[in-house]
């Protein structure tokens, strides 16, 4: 299988999954340059990192951060309620300046364009069927980075993965700050749909990792490519294992769909949210045969990722109340 070797890479966006790439690639001896809006970053960076400001809706700005790059890793989306208008321009900018280089590109994508399968395990290979607007948007922003592909204008390869938890995963996510903050006051944890139905969850550093195999490998490049992840178990056993992990019991309390919709009413987040409601009514499991046939599989075993997910929502909570 031929190979794509690299020295320096750069990483657009600096969330949860951008920072589990430049920790991995660090770990890799890879040149890493970060790149968000404010060139700014919220935590010390390993020496050797290069931090940039660039905005990616440039697509000259996107051309001279990458100019010198080998592999482009583009973890940047637009604020989540704004998707529909401002996704598409964002990814044309990005085709538009990486194309003058000779930069790779890998983008990190999710599963929404799919919509909902009745319990069929996700595939690759399944039509883009969403009808709501998140999912619609992320089945154009795939056509569009595939059809740049085929065009010859650019080298794509995408990495979708599942809901995330891990390290630095804190909003939205099912098991985010609002999951820990219910547990640090020993209040009840919001779980949605139905807790006892499977549910793929993905570990952020195994993304990352993931993403780092599919950067180096050509026949990696013009498809998109389900992660592998650890296990498929229910929303129910995940909390189980962070009781473990915790060491303590934790209180559940299931959220329906009409409860979602009250909610909707007066937050925001929740109305973003309440298209996706279907990934906890019916089982969602994500089919990664693909990658793991092609490229195997390094993933973390589930218990050790809750594991360490608790410890740094611990540790992070300590900080926080060290500092107030």
């Amino acid at each position: 299988m031929d190979t794509v070797s690299y020295s320096n890479a750069v990483i657009l966006g600096t969330g949860q999954v951008g920072m589990a790439l430049m920790e991995q690639l660090v770990e890799r001896r890879v040149k890493v340059t970060l790149v968000n809006r404010r060139g700014r970053v919220g935590e010390p960076l390993p020496e050797g990192v290069q931090l940039a400001a660039a905005d990616v809706n440039d697509a000259a700005a996107v051309t001279r951060i990458a100019q010198d790059a080998t592999v482009v890793f583009a973890t940047v989306q637009p604020d989540y309620t704004q998707w529909p208008e401002k996704f598409p321009p964002l990814v044309r900018s990005l085709i538009d300046g990486i194309a003058k280089t000779d930069a790779r590109l890998v983008f990190v994508d999710n599963l929404y364009m799919y919509g909902p399968t009745h319990g069929q395990p996700l595939r690759e290979d399944l039509p883009y069927a969403a009808t709501g607007p998140k999912g619609r948007t992320r089945a154009q922003v795939a056509s569009l980075l595939l059809e740049a592909h085929r065009a010859g204008r650019i080298r794509v390869a995408i990495g979708r993965a599942s809901d995330f938890f891990g390290p630095r995963v804190t909003a939205t996510a099912v098991f985010g700050e609002r999951f820990f903050g219910a547990i640090w006051k020993g209040n009840p944890v919001d779980l949605f749909g139905n807790p006892d139905l499977p549910h793929t969850y993905t570990y952020v550093p195994d993304f990352a990792r993931a993403l780092i195999t599919l950067s180096k490998h050509e026949a990696a490049y013009g498809r998109a490519w389900h992660v592998p992840n650890a296990g498929t178990v229910s929303t129910r056993e995940m909390v189980r294992l962070f009781e473990e992990a915790l060491r303590q019991p934790i209180k559940c309390r299931t959220i329906n769909r009409f409860m979602v919709a009250l909610a909707a009413l007066f937050v925001p987040m929740v109305r973003e949210l309440k298209e996706l409601a279907y990934e906890f009514e019916e089982p969602y499991i994500v089919d990664d045969t693909a990658f793991r046939a092609a490229f195997g599989a390094d993933t973390t075993p589930l218990a050790s990722a809750v594991a360490e997910t608790a410890e740094w929502f611990r540790e992070r909570t300590q900080q926080i109340q060290k500092a107030a």
